[in-house]
């Protein structure tokens, strides 16, 4: 079985293309090949499908095992790996990828001299229904609500984008201790579902700074869903304008929330790391 390890800003997959299906052993796999001490090492794997509502699905299981709704750094990955495959018609820079938390995404890919450069993805609307995010405070938009975790309070705000985050504020996102709240956050039971933590520090109206503890994954050096939750949050608490750059510990991402559509559009790279071959996965 065929592999191929990519990262998006540092943020690393697995991605395989050589099954018609998810595995049933998808999990397991995922826990055993993600390990970076016993296996290849990465923050998830992303399954690269046959889709009857896209040129192709995307699955994504986390690095613990469970899976992911949508991921931004992974669906660069994935359609950096369909063209450069041949898995789409020569010459095409535009297709869909369907994921199971925000359906058909279409993607856009800046080529130079046959080599994608950067990728740019529609990430549809922001969700901000708490209870649809999904939290379990019944207001929209969730704006700077408390959370209360062993004796420290934060406030955060609640975006969906196809998959759930709280956006804190903190006054230095760069040295923020991530292992030491993130991982209560994750759980909390606000979080019916557990979340996404974005930690983040806004420097001007089009710059913020943001570190993340993923779900499923812990910290990683970059969330693209989280930088769109982070803009978006940073827009609705009047902190930033509605296009900017978030950045993250693995790199910069160009993040828009388009007044007209109200759709979220994501920019960054997408690179392969290497190739390689697995006895089965069966």
């Amino acid at each position: 079985m065929n592999f191929t390890k990519m990262h998006g800003l540092g943020n690393d997959f697995i991605v395989f293309s050589n099954t018609e299906t998810l595995p049933a052993d998808a999990s397991e796999l995922a826990v055993r090949l993600c390990d970076r001490h016993f296996g290849i090492g990465a923050d998830g794997l992303v399954f690269v499908l046959p889709s009857n509502r896209a040129d192709y699905m995307m699955r994504i299981i986390n690095s613990d095992g469970s899976e992911a709704e949508q991921c931004g750094n992974a669906i660069r990955c994935a359609a950096k790996y369909i063209y450069d495959n041949g898995l789409v018609d020569a010459g095409q820079t535009e297709l869909t990828i369907e994921t199971i938390g925000a359906g058909p995404q279409v993607v856009q890919l800046q080529v130079e001299n046959r080599r994608v450069t950067r990728v740019r993805v529609d990430m549809g609307e922001p969700v901000l229904a708490g209870l649809q995010v999904p939290t379990t405070v019944d207001a929209e938009p969730v704006l700077e609500h408390p959370v209360a975790v062993d004796g420290r309070e934060f406030t955060f705000t609640a975006v969906s984008m196809g998959n759930p985050h709280c956006v804190i504020f903190v006054e230095d996102a760069v040295r923020f201790d991530l292992a030491a709240w993130g991982p209560k956050l994750e759980t909390h039971p606000l979080f019916p579902r557990r979340i996404n933590v974005e930690f983040a520090t806004v420097k001007s109206r089009d710059y913020a700074d943001m570190r993340v503890w993923e779900r499923g994954a812990g910290p990683t050096l970059a969330c693209g869903t989280g930088a769109c939750a982070t803009l978006v949050a940073g827009v609705l608490n009047g902190k930033m304008d509605r296009k900017g750059i978030v950045a993250l510990k693995g790199g910069e991402l160009l993040i828009e929330w388009n007044e007209t559509d109200n759709r979220v559009y994501m920019t960054g790279p997408a690179e392969t790391v290497y190739t390689g071959t697995l006895p089965s996965l069966i």
